[in-house]
């Protein structure tokens, strides 16, 4: 028999646990109260203030032990599910940072109701808890079941645009190119890996590059590295630009080139995202250096290395090397660099190198050079303000400062002799007022140049004045396609960071799809006039979703949906094209790492079917006065303390009157302010010019608040950086997730049938090959910096299990 004096205490117990939730609703509700009026004050929703006001009363009802409180609660968690209906419908993820944490606290709550004074039952309690349960196991399965997933129910195309014809470049075995084949298909018609067998997939072997970034220095590696295989060689380059010939079948290294590139010339990244291979036409077979890989280095190095031995081939430029800083003028180490296979296209090289972002407006050039593929000897610039001067500069002189730069792997057609750039924008991304006309003309476009002059042929333009740093980050894919009389036309598939797909042909240059020039926002900037219109290219599927609204903001918690309101509320904001802001932030969306990046698109031309994943990530920017760059610690190059790979949010745009602060749209809890999903893969029709299916990309299981792994397989769409490869079995592979794995993906349905987690970020695009009867799948895995994924230096090979 209970005693009264353990029936007071036991009172006395509950009563502190029901002042401890009383004191959690208080200071939870506080800042939905203050936050919830600011946002009022710029127009936002009134809930947030509400919500405040409903939790601080409702708490110090309780805190008095008054079951008024209890009531009100209840009262306020009915309205909340009514609101949240309202403003997400059947959206789930709208639902949880509205939803989620007042259910815990109604959790609690109904716990305490008996000891609340004149509070209810226990076996009222307990079904009122029971309720809630349920509620969260429902919410449970829900989270696991797919989302945004979109299957068109069209059957899937039997056969191609046109009549290919068959790659005689190459034995099916191999993967020559950084695309696979010359034109960038990243298509293999290896089968004996399928849709039905994939799933028994296993590690064959593991090569580790043992280039790896110095302690602590890991804020920007990323090995991003696709190898090639051409017969016996399987050809890998490290972060640094190191070259390795390893066994195909083994992962046994046979030889190892050091590059000789330093820490301190790494740029932006450290990567090597591809090698380039090469057959002598003038030295002949079993000589040295007959077959040879070129790669440009970080340092700005043009390196020809023989494929038999490892060693420099003597014959090209000075023992193996070309100095591309020849003509560029001042700079400092990282800088400028080369991370993007190089292209040969009637033997020359033609290269152009990443220069760094937001820096200065007379940053060193985007000049694109030829250089002859036997020699290494220089033969062309095409230099966007020396027209007519093609030319290396002379003493004293240098090529063109600030020019729009092509970072990315640019793809060539050997038949029609042309190299096609695709170019970013000119120096000071976000500040468009000193460029030339000339400069504006090619930014953010594609240019076809005569590979063995560097002569113009065409230039197609996918966003006009670029101040958003849109550049062409993919590598474009040549294909065959049918005009009005079914004839096939050489044509080309342009992917951009909007998430836009633009035909054209590429012969002369002109759309073969609909493309219209639509009314974009105006800017505040009047010295910095935009282009009133900008190309939208309207019957190919855009990779992306509509506009960002108020309502779609999110969070971990209603307090983290609130800040991220009250951000977007603060913000310039007119939709895709919304211009750089002065007076306040502007919102990009899709973000400049939005669409599709440099991983590009693989297009299966047996079907006529593009497979691509894509970001949906927005990023908060705003122009900043000049005294406010410097006074962060962000430096002029003329200054000895500059430090260009200074990790700051603050970059100087110096010699401009302005500079720029950029970075993801995040909350408080530095997750994403806008609804996931964050990463998505499709399926395009080309036939149709409709989207077959489509779904999120990623799960979240090593993303969270704060950076933290959640550890939960739940598919929410991560950002990916890397591409997609399609193999004649049917099947899809890609990796580029932020949750480490390499997935393979049902061509005809989507469905995901295998997946395997990486021994670090798998920010690459994988490739296949088939040695000794036997196909495998290989992926780098190397990280990240700016996707926080582990840094590594694995390659991975997949391949059957012999039995």
């Amino acid at each position: 028999m209970t005693s009264d004096s353990d029936m007071t205490e036991r009172k006395i117990q509950h009563s502190v646990l029901v002042k401890i939730l009383a004191v959690v609703f208080i200071l939870f509700g506080l800042p939905l109260l203050f936050g919830g009026g600011y946002l009022i004050t710029l127009g936002g929703s009134w809930y947030y203030l509400i919500a405040g006001l409903a939790l601080i009363v409702s708490g110090i009802l309780l805190f008095k032990n008054k079951m008024s409180g209890a009531w009100l609660f209840g009262a306020f968690f009915i309205l909340t599910l009514i609101w949240t209906i309202w403003e997400s419908g059947s959206r789930f993820w709208g639902w949880v940072p509205r939803v989620a944490v007042f259910a815990v606290f109604a959790f609690f709550l109904t716990l305490l109701l008996p000891k609340i004074e004149r509070g209810a039952s226990r076996k009222v309690s307990l079904g009122l808890t029971g309720v809630i349960v349920v509620c969260f196991v429902i919410a449970g399965i829900l989270a696991f079941t797919p989302k945004f997933t979109y299957d068109s129910g069209l059957p899937f195309p039997d056969k191609p645009l046109v009549s290919e014809s068959k790659d005689q470049d190459q034995a099916d075995s191999d993967w020559k190119y950084y695309g696979r084949d010359a034109n960038a298909t990243r298509y293999s018609p290896l089968k004996q890996i399928n849709a039905d067998n994939v799933g028994k997939l296993e590690r064959a072997w593991v090569y580790r590059t043992g280039d790896l970034p110095p302690k602590g220095k890991i804020n920007k590696w990323a090995a991003e590295h696709t190898p090639i295989k051409v017969g016996n060689g399987l050809y890998v380059c490290s972060a640094t630009n190191n070259i390795s010939r390893v066994d195909p079948a083994t992962g046994k290294e046979i030889w190892k080139f050091k590059s000789g590139v330093a820490y301190k010339s790494v740029p932006y990244t450290a990567a090597c995202r591809g090698l380039t291979y090469y057959e002598s036409k003038v030295i002949p077979a079993g000589q040295a250096c007959h077959t040879r890989i070129i790669v440009g280095t970080l340092d700005m190095r043009l390196l020809a290395v023989d494929t038999e031995t490892g060693k420099a081939c003597a014959g090209f430029g000075e023992n193996g090397q070309t100095n591309l800083l020849t003509g560029m003028g001042k700079t400092v180490p990282s800088f400028l660099a080369i991370t993007a296979p190089v292209s040969i296209v009637k033997d020359t090289i033609v290269t152009s190198q990443e220069v760094k972002d937001n820096q200065r407006r007379w940053a060193p050039s985007g000049v694109v050079r030829g250089y002859d593929a036997e020699t290494g000897k220089f033969k062309w610039a095409w230099d966007v303000n020396r027209p007519g001067q093609k030319g290396e500069p002379g003493p004293g002189e240098e090529y063109s400062r600030g020019t729009p730069n092509s970072w990315t792997a640019s793809v060539g057609d050997e038949k029609l002799g042309l190299v096609y750039i695709p170019m970013g924008n000119s120096a000071a991304d976000h500040y468009g007022a000193m460029r030339t006309p000339e400069e504006n003309k090619v930014s953010s476009a594609v240019v076809a140049l005569d590979a063995q002059t560097g002569d113009v042929r065409w230039v197609y333009q996918t966003v006009h004045k670029d101040v958003w740093d849109m550049d062409l980050g993919s590598q474009p894919t040549l294909i065959d396609y049918p005009d009005a009389t079914g004839k096939a036309v050489p044509a080309m598939l342009i992917p951009t960071k909007l998430g836009q797909t633009f035909l054209i042909n590429r012969v002369n240059g002109q759309p073969l799809s609909t493309v219209e020039e639509r009314p974009v926002p105006k800017g505040e900037l009047k010295e910095d006039p935009l282009s009133p219109t900008q190309p939208f290219s309207v019957d190919i599927p855009r990779l992306g979703f509509p506009a960002l609204t108020e309502k779609q903001m999110w969070g971990i918690s209603p307090i983290d949906q609130m800040m991220c309101r009250i951000k977007f509320k603060k913000a310039n904001y007119q939709g895709m094209f919304t211009a750089p802001s002065l007076s306040k932030p502007w919102i990009m969306y899709p973000g400049n790492n939005g669409g599709s990046d440099w991983g590009s698109y693989a297009y299966d031309a047996n079907h006529g079917v593009i497979i691509a994943n894509w970001n949906n990530t927005p990023m908060y920017a705003q122009l900043l006065q000049r005294k406010d760059v410097v006074k962060d610690g962000v430096y002029s190059l003329d200054n000895p303390k500059f430090d260009p790979n200074l990790v700051s949010p603050k970059r100087p745009m110096d010699e401009t009157p302005y500079g720029v602060t950029i970075g993801p749209f995040f909350s408080p809890t530095q997750m994403l302010c806008s609804e996931p999903p964050y990463g998505m893969i499709s399926a395009i029709d080309l036939n149709t010019k409709k989207i077959l299916w489509q779904h999120p990309l990623g799960s979240a299981e090593r993303n969270g608040p704060f950076g933290l792994p959640t550890h939960m397989p739940i598919n929410i769409g991560t950002p990916n950086n890397g591409g997609p490869i399609i193999t004649a079995g049917g099947v899809a592979f890609v990796a580029a997730t932020t949750d480490d794995k390499i997935r393979a993906i049902d061509v005809r349905t989507g469905k995901e049938l295998w997946s395997d987690t990486l021994p670090a970020g798998g920010q690459a695009t994988p490739m296949t090959y088939s040695q000794n009867g036997e196909q495998y799948l290989v992926i780098m895995a190397g990280g990240h910096h700016f996707m926080k994924t582990p840094v590594g230096d694995y390659l991975v090979a997949y391949k059957l299990p012999k039995s």
